[in-house]
């Protein structure tokens, strides 16, 4: 009934507060630069080489500011000196618009992919190999929401101009083998077996857990990865009935950056979006084929009998085919401070370490537990007949 959710009285008066999303007078659909050059070739022993190398550049790209959105009226001391806001209630230009994301084009995003691939044909089946490495840089993955595309969006300067970052697409390293064998057995059908196995990884970002320069976002404001010890600001905290100093918060933060590759390699700048890459993780499905045909009554009828392993290393090895997933990729959280949020009286940002079940953060990835990390069982039965 919709009557039911109608206000008893309507005064015409505008809203308190409201967000806006608008798109560009001059907002041109996306369009892409493309170039694809291929070549395949016959090598020796019959097989087939092939390489290729894919460049994409955006034309009219897609990318968010938040009209609204006042500019910054201080900064951070020492090394990490991105620009603040004193607090949440000057970020804005209309203390009553919450947010004005205006969809507008920009041409600076671009990718590329470059393959190679070796097969061999047999009579009874093929074998197959390829590796590939691609890199995808963009200033937004945009979404379905407007406001969620620009305040999600990982930068450590100015959300309305974010610069470039790994696209959480960007595919990075991919290897696979392939193969299927097939023959005749039982002169009833062929049998064929055939196998997958693929290595590939993913991106994330490494953010902080909370509003470090009170923009709004939660989730948005990249890490500043220390050089040293000297240049950390942790604050004491108290969690599971333990108290963690700012001191042994600083050596378990320097240790967790030297173990970390990525961090480790980029001590003393910004973490880039996208930046993190988890290590490569290897699985292998294997099917087994079974086919019956026997005439009957002047048709054809078949059975087709098909076993399938999902992560068939799994199934030998409870260590092999398991993913990796990050302990948590917001490994600092903003500390809440007398000068108001978080920064020290220096005008520094403040942090603690994240810490789980009582003690602090030691490494960056875990083994994940999904479907996808064990094995799994599939049989079919297909019939069929002319």
């Amino acid at each position: 009934d919709p009557n039911r959710y109608k206000p008893t009285s309507v005064t015409g008066a505008p809203a308190a507060t409201y967000e806006l999303a608008l798109t560009n007078a001059d907002f041109k659909f996306p369009r892409q630069w493309r170039t694809n050059v291929a070549i395949d070739r016959r090598l020796p022993w019959d097989m087939i080489g092939t390489a290729e190398l894919i460049y994409n550049r955006d034309i009219d790209g897609i990318y968010y500011i938040n009209a609204n959105q006042a500019a910054y009226n201080s900064t951070f001391t020492g090394p990490d000196s991105r620009p603040r806001f004193t607090s949440t209630a000057v970020n804005r230009i209309n203390s009553n618009v919450s947010s004005a994301v205006v969809l507008k084009n920009q041409s600076v995003g671009r990718s590329w992919h470059a393959s190679g691939a070796l097969e061999k044909r047999f009579r009874t089946g093929f074998l197959k190999a390829v590796y590939s490495y691609g890199e995808s840089k963009n200033t937004v993955d945009p979404g379905s929401i407007a406001f969620g595309s620009w305040n999600n969006n990982q930068h450590a300067g100015n959300g309305n101009n974010p610069g470039l970052g790994y696209s959480g697409g960007s595919p990075g390293h991919r290897v696979f083998l392939a193969g299927s064998y097939s023959k005749e057995y039982f002169k009833v059908g062929k049998t064929t077996g055939a196998f997958f196995w693929e290595g590939n990884q993913f991106n994330t970002s490494y953010t902080f857990g909370g509003d470090i320069n009170n923009d709004g976002g939660f989730s948005n404001d990249l890490l500043y990865v220390h050089r040293s010890t000297s240049e950390m600001n942790f604050v004491p905290f108290t969690a599971s009935g333990r108290t963690f100093t700012a001191a042994e918060q600083a050596t378990a933060w320097d240790a967790f950056i030297a173990q970390d590759k990525y961090l480790s390699q980029n001590r003393g700048q910004y973490a880039k979006r996208g930046g993190l890459f988890a290590p490569m993780v290897y699985r292998m499905d294997v099917s087994l084929t079974q086919e019956l045909f026997r005439d009957l009554g002047g048709k054809r009828h078949g059975l087709e009998i098909r076993a399938d392993v999902v992560n068939f290393m799994n199934l030998l090895n409870s260590d092999w085919g398991v993913g990796k997933r990050t302990v948590s990729n917001q490994p600092l959280i903003p500390a809440t401070t007398a000068q108001g949020g978080s920064i020290s009286a220096s005008g520094a940002p403040q942090y603690t370490l994240r810490q789980f079940n009582g003690a602090l953060m030691t490494r960056t990835f875990e083994p994940s537990a999904t479907v996808a990390d064990v094995y799994r069982l599939q049989l079919t039965l297909k019939y069929s007949f002319r």
